[in-house]
């Protein structure tokens, strides 16, 4: 089962930790960060998180018919798409749009200070 994890760093800590992967040539778990929570829940409302689950393990889905398994106008899922894919979070394949995980793992502590 492949798995994003989903967490919030800075983007120093972030690229030090690609830097360490590619030293050790390790192939880690699959990982986006954000800065902030105020970014995450920017990019991940709550119609992007619904658009991520119908993609999730649904191999490639056109515009259309992840409007459809939404139902929400093309439109609308078109810009949520394509921010999704600014993101990093999904990918443009010649047959459609894809969501390549099995699931998501969010992980960040909220704490006073």
């Amino acid at each position: 089962m492949s798995t994003l994890m989903i967490d919030i760093r800075s983007l120093r800590d972030t690229l030090d930790d690609a830097v360490q992967a590619m030293e050790k040539l390790e192939c880690s778990q699959p990982h986006i960060s954000f800065e902030s929570p105020e970014l995450l829940w920017k990019i991940l409302t709550g119609k992007r998180w619904e658009i991520l689950r119908v993609m999730t393990a649904a191999g490639p889905l056109a515009l259309r018919e992840i409007a459809r398994r939404v139902g929400r106008d093309v439109k609308s899922v078109h810009l949520d798409v394509h921010a999704l894919l600014d993101a990093g979070l999904i990918d443009r394949q010649d047959n459609g749009f894809v969501f390549p995980y099995d699931a998501v793992h969010v992980n960040f502590l909220l704490k006073a200070g």
